[in-house]
């Protein structure tokens, strides 16, 4: 029903999971709403993702809506086999036993799509980015639509990606016909992807948990692209995460590039003084700092664990959102999962330093 704006408001049913312990009942009545056309936000490994059936466009469809994502913006089919890779797109036995090493996993892959695939979930390429996810709630949820299940995070379009219960029921509920509630995320980042389509040396089209010290262990070569870092954009668009600007609050992002600590510390401190109510994200080594210039400060992670800077970053985002007139973040080196953390801090700074 329409609310006072004049909106269109969907009846949303909220479902809370265990992932340790699924009642398979719950889940598999979100499967039914997934066979029926229907939309369903659901937890993975990553971030939150909005779900429809990945081989219906008129549901697919609804995804967009939902978000208020463009069109031209592929998303990624979730399975949960690996012999749907075999079903949906074309690839060799010897290429598949490769990526079944990293299987289930925050990865997905480009490969050449078959034709069972609407153009919809590929913004009309032919190419397709599929990923089996690992998680217990998503997997069984796929296995149970007995359909593979398009989805991106489950956010309105360009704002930080949802990691929490109170994520999606802040932009999801009466947008969408099912939430399941599933818990905290494991990485905070979405999936790496790398594309398997251009000759013999896979291209890494989005960092993410998978590094590409992982990636070279099992596929040799692997191209990083400039624009993989976040500092250009990429002339050519062929998944998600590689158009538009992301990840961004309403309040301001002004990221500090990684350096030693005195001349990162240097370049906060000039900074916090354009504002009146700035909040510093900061580094455990550098509290020190801040509490001896009564500065606004919280961590988001240390040098030691660049994991933890990963699943804080888009909480942390969201937590202090129009509760602050800036948030200055402190960067991380591009290794490991910063390259994946400093990608999205760089597509979600309205200024770098």
């Amino acid at each position: 029903m329409p609310n006072g704006k004049g909106e269109f408001i969907m009846e949303t049913k909220v479902i809370e999971v265990d992932p340790l312990n699924i009642e398979e009942e719950k889940i598999k009545e979100a499967a039914q709403a997934i066979k029926e056309d229907k939309t369903v936000v659901f937890p993975t490994e990553t971030v939150y993702g909005l779900g429809a059936n990945g081989l219906s466009e008129n549901a697919v469809r609804k995804i967009f809506e939902a978000k208020g994502r463009p069109y031209d913006n592929p998303l990624i089919l979730h399975v949960s086999n690996v012999r749907s890779f075999l079903e949906y797109t074309y690839i060799s036995y010897a290429l598949l036993e490769k990526i079944e090493r990293l299987l289930p996993g925050p990865i997905t892959f480009v490969l050449k799509k078959r034709e069972v695939v609407p153009d919809i979930v590929t913004a009309g390429k032919d190419t397709l980015a599929i990923r089996m996810p690992a998680h217990p709630v998503a997997l069984k949820l796929i296995e149970y639509a007995e359909v593979p299940i398009a989805a991106p995070s489950a956010n309105i379009s360009g704002k930080p990606s949802p990691t929490m219960s109170e994520h999606v029921l802040k932009d999801m509920l009466g947008k969408v016909d099912y939430i399941i509630i599933g818990g905290k995320v494991e990485f905070g980042v979405e999936s790496t992807i790398i594309d398997l389509t251009q000759g013999k040396i896979p291209i890494i089209l989005r960092p993410g948990p998978i590094p590409p010290e992982k990636l070279k262990e099992i596929f040799g070569d692997i191209i990083i692209p400039d624009f993989v870092y976040g500092k250009i954009e990429p002339d050519y668009i062929k998944s998600p995460g590689m158009k538009y600007r992301h990840y961004a609050p309403n309040t301001p992002v002004i990221l500090v590039e990684h350096d030693d600590a005195n001349t990162m510390v240097k370049k906060v401190l000039e900074e916090v003084k354009s504002y009146n109510n700035p909040l510093v994200l900061c580094l455990k080594e550098h509290v020190g700092y801040y509490k001896d210039h009564n500065i606004n400060f919280d961590t988001i992670g240390s040098e030691s664990n660049y994991y933890e800077f990963a699943v804080k970053l888009f909480e942390m985002l969201r937590k202090y959102d129009e509760k602050v007139d800036a948030m200055i973040i402190e960067g991380i080196e591009d290794k490991g999962i910063g390259i994946a953390v400093m990608n999205r801090l760089r597509k979600a700074a309205y200024q770098i330093l």
